[in-house]
């Protein structure tokens, strides 16, 4: 059989998979938020010089940072979708700032289609993209395939191939080489080389991980300090708990309780990293004598706990806290985002699981401001130890900032690679 009637009949397979899928994905629990938008079932979307997938939130902050940085003479249109609420969410935040700082660029939101070829079919119709930008790992059968038959150029930037993906990718190599992206930067030796063997690329190159560049020492507004520091009795010590996740929840109980016996003065922050899990957190407080309050609610008068109810502010609270657990990392979920506090010159403690962060690089521990812990026992021994005898903020701030600043232009390349291309393709694909 050749490689375009196996094509087809995969295409065929994979398209009643989806026929058969869809109509029950409506109750999905996650995917049922923007159903219509993801069947197409809704016509809102319009023409656009620019498509740029970001699957969740950490892909939607990197579109963000290019968006900020893309300049284009002309009105550039461009399409940004996602996959999550939240990525949506941080989305709609982009949009209005972009459209607030005089930006030259139309963007429209949208969640993510369901790749079934009909429908990415039929989204191609209707945006007609000049090019499309895939962030860290999109590769979906259906919008490359119908990309490739469209000749619309493709470029997988901030690429990662994990080894579990490596592998399952290479059940059949030859599919996806055929549907190889036109340019393919990772950020890693590793991920380049992996990306390399699957697309047969030995053009494949590495670029500086664009979440290098979110990462700066700009200082929260004074307004936004002080609306925060209410929260905080003056002879109180801030310490904060950050997006802890569902799995880990037990240990983080266990956490509190260690400290607050301990220290009953202390203010405890804590940042869920699903907001749906707030009411758990009101119900186990309450189950177990602890003082608390929510950060939409009453200051707290002493010493306790406040659940952080109020979306997007743990970057404005990191300045305050004495020192912070990054959560994610003390069951297997790949760790959070550790880096955010340490700009900020708060000594960070995580769990022994970060895999998704591996790329910021091992020797970030061997500078002595990341501290890794394999149990909550060690995290709540790091965090009173910082409560009796603080590191200096200040130096923490700096040996980040200098690891982080080494680091960085990851979005200076994609601008540029976006820039080339657009520049170098026709205003309209079907001429």
């Amino acid at each position: 059989m050749s490689h375009a009637s196996m094509d087809k009949a995969v295409s065929s397979i994979y398209q009643l998979v989806w026929w058969a899928a869809i109509p029950f994905l409506r109750y999905h629990r996650r995917l049922a938020e923007g159903y219509t938008q993801r069947c197409l079932a809704e016509s809102h979307l319009t023409r656009a010089d620019l498509w740029i997938q970001s699957a969740s939130a950490g892909e939607v902050y990197l579109a963000w940072e290019i968006l900020k940085r893309l300049s284009s003479e002309q009105p550039l249109r461009v399409l940004v979708t996602t996959n999550t609420r939240q990525g949506m969410g941080i989305l709609q935040q982009a949009i209005q700032d972009l459209s607030a700082s005089g930006s030259n660029m139309e963007i429209q939101a949208s969640y993510f289609p369901f790749d079934s070829p009909v429908i990415m079919k039929k989204l191609l119709r209707l945006v007609g993209p000049r090019l499309v930008v895939l962030l860290e790992t999109e590769l979906w059968p259906g919008l490359l395939s119908k990309l490739k038959q469209a000749r619309c150029p493709v470029l997988l930037l901030n690429g990662r191939m994990t080894p579990k993906s490596f592998n399952r990718y290479m059940i059949w190599p030859s599919f996806w080489r055929r549907r190889r992206p036109a340019i393919i930067r990772a950020i890693s030796t590793e991920d380049r080389d992996r990306l390399a063997v699957l697309f047969d690329d030995p053009s494949v190159a590495t670029m500086p991980n664009i979440k290098f560049d979110r990462l700066t020492d700009d200082d929260p507004s004074s307004a936004s300090l002080t609306n925060i520091r209410k929260w905080l009795p003056s002879h109180d010590t801030f310490l904060i708990l950050g997006s802890v996740r569902e799995a880990e929840e037990s240990d983080v109980e266990n956490i509190i309780q260690y400290i607050l016996e301990r220290h009953p003065d202390i203010v405890i922050g804590l940042f869920p990293r699903h907001m749906h899990r707030i009411h758990h957190w009101q119900k186990v407080l309450q189950r177990l004598g602890i003082e608390w309050t929510l950060r939409s609610g009453t200051p707290l008068g002493k010493g306790g706990v406040v659940v952080w109810d109020v979306f997007g502010e743990l970057g404005l609270a990191y300045p305050l806290a004495r020192a912070a657990f990054v959560g994610g990392s003390l069951v297997s979920l790949g760790g959070q985002n550790f880096l955010e506090p340490l700009v900020k010159g708060v000594p960070t403690v995580i769990g022994p699981f970060w895999d998704n962060f591996k790329w910021v690089g091992q020797e970030i521990l061997d500078q002595g401001v990341l501290q890794q812990a394999d149990s909550w026992e060690k995290v709540a021994d790091f965090l009173v130890t910082s409560i009796i005898n603080p590191p200096d903020k200040k130096a923490v701030r700096k040996v980040a900032l200098n690891y982080i600043r080494v680091r960085q232009g990851g979005t200076h390349v994609a601008r540029g690679l976006i820039n080339k291309y657009l520049a170098s393709l026709p205003t309209d694909l079907s001429e």
